[in-house]
């Protein structure tokens, strides 16, 4: 899964630098082109360019968009802390115009996500141990008993409204398509915190999801266990659905001790 560009100038193999390329259709943009560990490794060079998604369900721009399929690429491990990558290189690699790119990628560094290399573009930064511990507990302080309290309060149409994305998220482990994984995954969980009502709660949790960047996604495809941890997200769905809020705990618990424990420590 490793990025076959880490130099400042190159471009994708047998593509011309986008700088001047013009922006994809709608239909080109809501293609599903995202690629896997096994389908990268086998088509190269000559691998599609991923989709850009729309992290959260929301509507968005579309510098926003950009802007989510660089930190979808990102999370899944696609792009890698320490290297530096071009706005024209990223643009041929999406198939997208450097502008929006650039755009986008001045987004992530606010963000914390990538610092500007004068000349040369963008270096993803990388995250310490450290900032991983508390970007976790600072999550679990936040998810867990907000997810328990659902069980209680959440509409169960609203939950079962979920399942199709929990769905998907199994259905991207089980295929080892990461970049589907992190955006179904993204829309489950800032979903599913959305049904307690606080706009700002979602926000804070969705930066956080951002910064601690989930490194170690290859890592458990090839292990088999990111299977497993996809398959919580229906555990935890019935959990709430059956007002079980130990259960909710217990879930939301374990889920959240894999981010930590196993997806970033394989960073």
């Amino acid at each position: 899964m490793a990025p076959q560009r880490t130099d400042a100038t190159s471009t994708a193999p047998g593509a011309s630098p986008a700088s001047g390329a013009s922006a994809p259709s709608a239909a080109a943009l809501s293609s599903a082109a995202s690629v896997s560990p096994t389908a990268s490794a086998a088509q190269g060079a000559a691998a599609p360019a991923p989709a850009l998604p729309v992290l959260g369900g929301k509507k968005s721009s579309y510098r926003e968009r950009v802007a989510d399929a660089l930190r979808a690429a990102l999370i899944a491990g696609e792009l890698r802390p320490g290297q530096v990558y071009s706005a024209p290189a990223l643009a041929a690699r999406f198939g997208v115009s450097a502008t929006p790119v650039r755009e986008a990628m001045l987004d992530l560094a606010k963000e914390g996500l990538v610092d500007t290399v004068p000349n040369k573009g963008f270096r993803v930064t990388a995250v310490t141990e450290k900032q991983l511990d508390e970007y976790t507990q600072i999550r679990s302080l936040i998810e867990i008993p907000t997810t328990v309290a659902l069980a209680r309060t959440a509409d169960p149409v609203s939950l079962e409204a979920l399942r199709p994305a929990a769905r998907e998220i199994v259905a991207a482990a089980a295929a080892g398509d990461l970049i589907a994984y992190v955006e179904a995954d993204t829309r489950f969980h800032l979903g599913l915190l959305a049904l307690a009502g606080n706009g700002h709660l979602v926000e804070v949790v969705g930066d956080l999801r951002k910064r601690s960047r989930l490194y170690g996604l290859t890592a458990l495809v090839e292990a088999g266990r990111l299977l497993a941890s996809a398959q919580e997200h229906l555990e935890l769905l019935d959990a709430l659905l059956d007002r079980d809020e130990n259960a909710v705990r217990a879930v939301m618990t374990r889920h959240l001790g894999h981010v930590r424990g196993q997806w970033a420590a394989h960073g």
